[in-house]
């Protein structure tokens, strides 16, 4: 019995390690198809991914590649347009081209030299339509004294710049010690180691723009004026004829030097560095007169002239100095350093003694510069020279004062002064006519820098001892030919400044006040004041007038036995009969006492004499 059960026993232990071995199997291959599973799973998955990765590097390098095309070819179109603006300006580019004698100092256009209101330095600008050849690429620029012509051997150039078809220098307005509105620019090459000048010489044309005065109050509402006396200057007479306008000269020897007074010392002045004396005494009563006068709203015209000083020769023209004796006024040296360094001071003195209410002193509002200029003989001695020549000494003096004055007060107006021998066309040796010398000065304004000019013009009767304005004359026509120009054809002048070449650059027409204007008793009280009354008339009609000043407020002894009594009063003080007539022409009354003059005229309305 026991054998049997080990037999049977002993089977099973024979399936036992089969059965493990399948088991085993099962779980192997079990395992197998799981991992087959996993891993298949997830190298989908990576797949999925990196298929996803694929797709957006391609999108980003499609990107890429777009934008960098679209940068190339913006680079392309900027080449290309970039290529075309150099060829385009190569092809405006001014051509080289040798210089010649002729025409040199007209190669080069100077556009404009101003002040900056902002750095308060001057800027020059210019063009040239083409390059001249010379020793390198620049151009410099020189400043010149007034009365230096040429650039001296000795003379450095105060800037350069490259060539080309627009140039501009920037540059302080002061040269060493001097003030750069006394300089004059020329724009200059270097050919043989030489600077020569390509351009005509230029000056500064804003001196107002450093100005410290600004202005000099309201306009006068009047255009009467009157050459006053300075002994009634307290006799409130000119308060009682209610000018708006006085007049008064300042002779240069006058001021100058020192002063004999211990009430009134001497005035020590500086002026570009230099050291200059003024009189004391005659300055207090210029003080006192302007003073009084602003005090009475009455505007200033000062006319500033040139008489003989023996204590100062270098304030008469070389060319004059032969002449010394024969006249009473003598042509401003504008010919060499020590001339025009005394104008400038004596111009500088009186700008800044004379300039704003607060000083106490009064306020000069206008400035005339010579008298009757083209009177060369009688008012202003130069010898005879070519119009051109005479015109430009002058310009330099015009120049020394212009910008030294409107440099301190910009609302001051600077005045030519001419007389009325229009373009009579006489061919004498003694004086030039008024419209030859205008015509000449504004050309040499306008190409050296056109400035704020105004004409002060004195347009007496012909013959001076008439009185009759009114009557026909062959020397006074209507039109610009006429040889004369008196208050009769008075808009001859003011039509004439109308044309295009005397406007300023604004398109203004100039300034004209008649400075000096007169008419004898001689004749009769009643006649000189008929001529008064019609003379203004014609003044207070012509818009361009801006004020007519009568000479005088009392008879001058030596202008009398000439048969000029020109005065308001005689010479004892005695008023005439044009006193009320001056007094009351400007006012509502006005036609109360000029009414009588139409009888002496002989019409019936002052329409039919006055434009």
């Amino acid at each position: 019995m026991r054998a049997g059960k080990k037999e049977g026993g002993s089977g099973k232990k024979k399936y036992i390690p089969f059965v493990a071995v399948f088991i085993c199997a099962l779980a192997i291959i079990a395992c197998g198809v799981t991992y087959r599973f996993v891993v298949g799973r997830q190298a989908k998955e990576a797949w999925a991914a990196r298929v996803e990765r694929e797709k957006e590097r391609a999108a980003k390098e499609e990107a890429a590649a777009e934008e960098t095309a679209a940068q190339t070819e913006e680079v392309l179109d900027s080449s290309v347009d970039a290529g075309m603006n150099v060829l385009e300006m190569i092809g405006r580019r001014p051509s080289f081209i040798e210089l010649t004698e002729e025409g040199t100092k007209d190669f080069v256009t100077v556009e404009s030299c101003l002040v900056d209101n902002k750095t308060s330095n001057i800027v020059l600008k210019a063009t040239a339509d083409e390059i001249p050849v010379s020793d390198d690429d620049f151009y410099y620029l020189f400043a010149l004294r007034i009365h230096n012509n040429e650039i001296g051997e000795d003379l450095a150039p105060i800037q350069e710049r490259y060539k080309g078809g627009e140039i501009e220098f920037q540059f302080s307005r002061h040269i060493g010690s001097i003030s750069g509105l006394l300089y004059k620019y020329v724009v200059a090459v270097k050919i043989d180691d030489k600077y020569v000048a390509v351009s005509q010489p230029y000056y500064v044309t804003n001196p107002e723009e450093i100005s410290v005065y600004k202005s000099n109050g309201d306009e006068a509402d009047s255009k009467k004026g009157l050459l006053i006396d300075p002994d009634k200057l307290l006799s409130g007479e000119l308060e009682d004829l209610g000018i708006k306008h006085a007049a008064y000269n300042i002779p240069v020897s006058r001021i100058l030097g020192k002063s004999t007074s211990e009430e009134y010392p001497t005035i020590e002045y500086a002026s570009q560095g230099k050291g200059y004396e003024f009189n004391g005494e005659v300055i207090s009563e210029y003080d006192l007169i302007f003073r009084t006068l602003t005090e009475n709203d009455v505007e200033i015209s000062v006319i500033i002239l040139n008489d003989l000083t023996s204590s100062y020769p270098q304030m008469i023209h070389p060319l004059a100095r032969s002449g010394i004796g024969t006249a009473p006024y003598y042509a401003f040296n504008g010919a060499d350093e020590e001339g025009v360094e005394y104008m400038g001071a004596i111009a500088s003195f009186l700008a800044e003694r004379y300039s704003g209410r607060a000083n106490g002193r009064g306020v000069i509002s206008n400035w005339i510069i010579g008298n009757e200029i083209n009177a060369r003989k009688h008012w202003n001695y130069m010898e005879r020279v070519g119009v051109s020549s005479y015109v430009a000494e002058y310009a330099k003096a015009f120049r020394v004062f212009y910008n030294t004055i409107k440099g301190i007060n910009g609302a001051s107006r600077i005045y030519i002064s001419l007389d009325q021998r229009w373009d009579s066309n006489a061919g004498g040796v003694d004086n030039y006519d008024a419209k030859d010398i205008l015509d000449e000065f504004n050309r040499q304004m306008k190409a050296e820098g056109n400035i704020d000019w105004g004409l002060a013009i004195h347009p007496y009767n012909v013959p001076l001892t008439s009185p009759y304005i009114w009557k026909e004359s062959k020397y006074v026509k209507d039109g610009e030919d006429t040889s004369m120009v008196t208050m009769a054809n008075i808009h001859v002048v003011t039509d004439y400044l109308q044309k295009e070449e005397f406007l300023t650059e604004d398109g203004e027409v100039r300034s004209v006040t008649v400075s000096e204007l007169g008419y004898t008793s001689s004749n009769g009280e009643e006649v000189q004041a008929a001529a008064i009354a019609y003379a203004y008339k014609a003044a207070e009609a012509n818009p361009h007038i801006d004020a007519v000043l009568f000479s005088r407020q009392t008879d001058a002894a030596e202008e009398v036995a000439e048969g000029l009594a020109l005065g308001i009063n005689h010479i004892d003080g005695k008023r005439k009969y044009m006193y009320n007539v001056f007094k009351y022409m400007d006012t509502e009354q006005e036609e109360k006492y000029t009414d009588f003059a139409k009888e002496i005229i002989g019409i019936d309305d002052w329409g039919t004499v006055i434009r």
